[in-house]
């Protein structure tokens, strides 16, 4: 089950929510293992460096993409909030340490994760400072982009459980 929302409660946000075969504790363990979060961070064929993550608030989380046809993706970012197996809170609008920066596309991602049957329901809210900064990241291709993610976050979650 997947359900993509635009226009959720506040019009700001982009938010996925979708109910995973992986449990919780393999979920987990895929976000918060750099090594690991690399496997799938990305959606294939492009691939994932893990240049920063130290997973607490105000540490960084940094990654760099590669695609196969020589484009990338630099994100430097940072954690808000960080409750294991339940709660993840990051942004692009800060780098470690809360240094503000001013990113090419600004957010704050708010990942929760909770048990459902013997998976987990898994919901990524996206929170922009405006509506066209939502509207943007939705043209950058928002939903077929992280829905990719989270299909690989879940296959690969799986086979750790």
């Amino acid at each position: 089950m997947t359900q993509n929302v635009a226009d959720s409660a506040d019009s700001r946000d982009l938010v996925i929510t979708r109910v995973l075969r992986a449990p919780r504790a393999a979920l987990w363990r895929a976000w918060s293992e750099p090594e690991l979060l690399k496997e799938w961070w990305c959606p294939r064929p492009w691939q994932t460096e893990v240049v920063a993550f130290d997973l607490r608030p105000g540490g960084a989380f940094h990654t760099f993409m590669k695609g196969p046809d020589g484009g990338s993706s630099d994100n430097p970012g940072s954690f808000l909030e960080v409750v294991p197996q339940s709660r993840l809170v990051f942004t692009s609008l800060l780098t470690a340490g809360w240094r503000p920066t001013r990113p090419m596309l600004g957010f704050t991602a708010v990942i929760t994760m909770e048990d459902e049957g013997e998976g987990s329901r898994y919901t990524a809210r996206v929170m922009h400072q405006d509506e066209e900064g939502r509207a943007t990241h939705e043209q950058y291709g928002f939903f077929d982009g992280w829905n990719s993610a989270i299909t690989q976050l879940d296959e690969f979650a799986y086979s750790l459980r």
